[in-house]
């Protein structure tokens, strides 16, 4: 019995047609397997061509496309785990143009062209309906090997010719029950009809109905070679190409060679070279006539190939498996890439519509303007050491112009940065020089921006409000971005919150929904753990609404010796 470790070719057929042809260039057939995986649904046939040990597989009966071939290779990689080169062997149809002369019979080998690679997919519903063409995926190259081969034996044929006809009959001398049907068609039945010419009725052949239409042929120089064979591109698509016009434009736009439905199955599963006879013209003239001849000509072109590649270059090749495993490594770690560009991409447009107002303006500012030592009697304080061990918790600072209630915010904001709540520490700093440092709206905003960027757990609260505005068309109101903020705040966690110079913000109102001193004492709820540092005037309404909701040892006024102690150092 064969072993399957000892196989380093594979060669996939879709048609029955195809794959006698494919039998038919084996030099020695091998036995069959002892054993196949019960999941294995192909055909195989095992043989020796040149010193290449080789499996051919076929679909099963009945079906195509895509998927059909993206299974095919699937099992035979897992039934033949050695495979190092790949082979799509088989019919096509042809693309013929001014520019290239396609004919029944000719063969046409995958080969990149115009930064291309050799096979691509396009979108045949979107041809047909829109008129334009939408590639969408391109064939993984063969390996080396093959491509050195497939050069080797195109200069071979430009000096001497090819030996398609000679290693066609060698075939049939070995298998004469093939001839018949698998010979070449005369000259005559090859008819290629204007693009505009539809076969007027499925029913009935082509040469009874057509053939005495020769006003609507192409007429074509006779040919002094049998058959051609053109290198360059094969479009894929889960559909058969019939319509002539459409071949006409893809052979325009893209300089397509040939039409098939299997090899764009192989993309992430089999990379492979195609390989097609050229049986029809893709058009409504379709018929059965030249596919047996089609057939062998694609497979007399791949056996001729084999022979052109050394057995040790075969053997160094990395296995289609591996190769298949690395491709989709890489296919993922790219999808990572671009997926994490594109949620910086969206993040950055978030926080671009956001349009928060910048505190560290003011922060550097400050820190600018302070000593070193300024601000660490309060550091230092038991109000300030309470105010950051305990739950939900609130300090104000309050002082007449020109105290340093601004130096001792900044001095608060570098210590909570400096320890271990520095990723949930926030902070705003009201601004009478700046219309956006003196509304909650603009509060809320920046408080917002930062937490998202501190903290990524809560960047879905704001993803959600941006969503809700129909993706940035239209703006928040102070509501909803204070009912985000507190979403936020829950999902954050433990969240010290800094805010200077209240006094500054005109709407404050502590009955209104939309004041700050409401917003401020909202924070203050049981389900969440805010640490809250304000600095301001005393302002009657400020005073009236602090002394209500804090006790009398976390409201510090700014006129204690320390406080004066620090306004000499900073000479205010």
């Amino acid at each position: 019995m064969s072993n399957p470790e000892d196989y380093h070719v594979g060669w996939i057929c879709a048609l029955h047609t195809e794959y006698v042809a494919a039998r038919a260039m084996l030099d020695d057939r091998h036995d069959e397997l002892d054993y196949i995986s019960i999941h294995d649904d192909n055909h195989y046939t095992l043989g020796r061509i040149g010193k290449h040990n080789v499996v051919i597989a076929v679909m099963p009966d009945g079906e195509y496309g895509t998927a059909t071939a993206a299974g095919v290779a699937k099992d035979m990689l897992h039934s033949f785990p050695n495979v190092r080169i790949g082979l799509m062997v088989g019919i096509g149809g042809g693309a013929p143009s001014k520019k290239n002369d396609i004919r029944l019979g000719d063969i046409v080998v995958s080969a990149p062209r115009d930064g291309l690679g050799g096979v691509f997919q396009y979108d045949f519903g979107k041809t047909i309906q829109g008129k334009t063409f939408q590639t969408t995926r391109f064939l993984n190259q063969p390996p080396a090997s093959i491509r050195g081969a497939l050069n080797g034996l195109r200069a071979q044929h430009d000096e001497d010719g090819h030996r398609i006809e000679v290693t066609i009959d060698e075939a049939f001398k070995n298998k004469p029950n093939l001839r018949e049907r698998y010979q070449r068609r005369g000259a005559s039945n090859d008819m290629l009809y204007q693009s505009s010419f539809v076969h007027p009725d499925p029913e009935e052949l082509c040469a009874e109905i057509c053939a005495t239409s020769s006003s609507m042929l192409v007429q074509r120089l006779e040919r002094t070679d049998i058959s051609k064979i053109h290198y360059g591109l094969i479009a894929s698509a889960n559909q058969l190409m019939k319509n002539a016009e459409v071949r006409d434009r893809l052979a325009a736009e893209k300089n397509v060679l040939c039409f098939e439905m299997e090899a764009a199955g192989l993309m992430n599963h089999f990379p492979c070279l195609v390989v097609r006879g050229i049986c029809d013209y893709s058009d409504t003239h379709k018929n059965k006539e030249w596919q047996g001849y089609a057939a062998m000509t694609a497979a007399a072109y791949a056996k001729d190939l084999l022979l052109q590649i050394p057995q040790k270059r075969v053997e160094a090749e990395k296995k289609i498996s591996e190769v298949v495993s690395e491709v989709n490594r890489n296919v993922l770690e790219v999808k990572t890439v671009v997926g994490h560009l594109q949620t910086d991409h969206h993040l950055d447009k978030v926080k671009q519509w956001l349009s928060s107002p910048d505190p560290s303006i003011n922060l550097n500012k400050a820190l600018g303007q302070r000593h070193e030592g300024s601000g660490q009697w309060l550091l230092v304080s038991k109000a300030y050491s309470a105010w950051k061990a305990e739950r939900n918790s609130f300090m104000w600072l309050n002082g007449i112009p020109g105290c340093g209630k601004t130096i001792l915010s900044s001095t608060v904001i570098k210590d909570l940065e400096s320890t271990k709540s520095s990723q949930s520490t926030l902070y705003f700093y009201f601004d009478f020089t700046d219309t956006a440092k003196q509304s909650l709206d603009g509060a809320l905003r920046s408080l917002i921006n930062q937490l998202s960027h501190k903290n990524p757990d809560t960047w879905e609260c704001l993803n959600r409000l941006y969503s809700s505005c129909k993706n940035g068309w239209e703006q928040p109101n102070t509501q909803s971005l204070a009912k985000t903020f507190q979403d936020m705040i829950q999902q954050a966690g433990e969240t010290w919150i800094v805010l200077d110079a209240l006094d500054e913000c005109p709407n404050r109102e502590e009955s209104s929904d939309g004041g700050f001193l409401s917003w401020i004492k909202r924070l203050q709820d049981p389900e969440l753990n805010v640490h809250t540092l304000v600095t301001s005037r005393p302002e009657q309404d400020i005073t009236s609404a602090f002394t209500r909701w804090i006790q009398n040892a976390k409201i510090i006024s700014l006129q204690s010796n320390e406080v004066n102690d620090d306004i000499h150092k900073e000479g205010l």
